[in-house]
């Protein structure tokens, strides 16, 4: 089964009003530059241009949720979020609670912001599995794109802004 079949099959539109914060992590930096650029290749493939297009890059996956509450609550009025990082697993227990934090903590983002996010945090045993998965920037965007078009569907607004 190929990994497109997997995923689905969306058809690319319009997206070319949206403005778009991306949450970067640098920690891994090596594969944390090309899930950003997979990132940026989507937005470009939807019409987002790089002005509506802001980056923000942090330490770690733990500082993502912090700077994507930032993003929902400043005045930039943004229709999608999009979080990016890398957490390999080692030989402590450290990834485990990295991996929780991060994912509870755009969850919350997400919901107590009205803004939807596209995760494209990778949890990886090795850095193989990490470089194997970089096409999942350009995932999380094409995900949160969608979801941003079913909710203007429905009228759902960004209540914060």
């Amino acid at each position: 089964m190929s990994q497109h079949s997997l995923q689905g099959n969306f058809e690319i539109f319009d997206a070319s009003s949206y403005r778009v914060g991306i949450v970067v992590a640098m920690f891994n930096a090596d594969v944390s530059a090309q899930l950003l650029k997979s990132a940026q290749d989507m937005c470009a493939l939807y019409g987002i241009k790089p002005e509506n297009i802001t980056v923000h890059e942090v330490p770690g996956s733990v500082e993502i949720p912090f700077v994507l509450s930032t993003l929902a609550k400043s005045n930039k009025s943004f229709d999608a979020l999009v979080a990016l990082g890398t957490i390999i697993e080692g030989e402590t227990p450290h990834f485990e609670y990295v991996c929780k934090i991060v994912s509870e903590g755009v969850l919350r983002v997400t919901l107590d912001s009205n803004i939807p996010i596209g995760f494209g945090v990778l949890t990886c045993k090795n850095h193989t599995q990490a470089l194997e998965r970089i096409e999942t920037g350009g995932t999380a965007v094409r995900a949160v794109l969608n979801s941003v078009k079913i909710a203007q569907e429905y009228d759902i607004q960004n209540t914060t802004n």
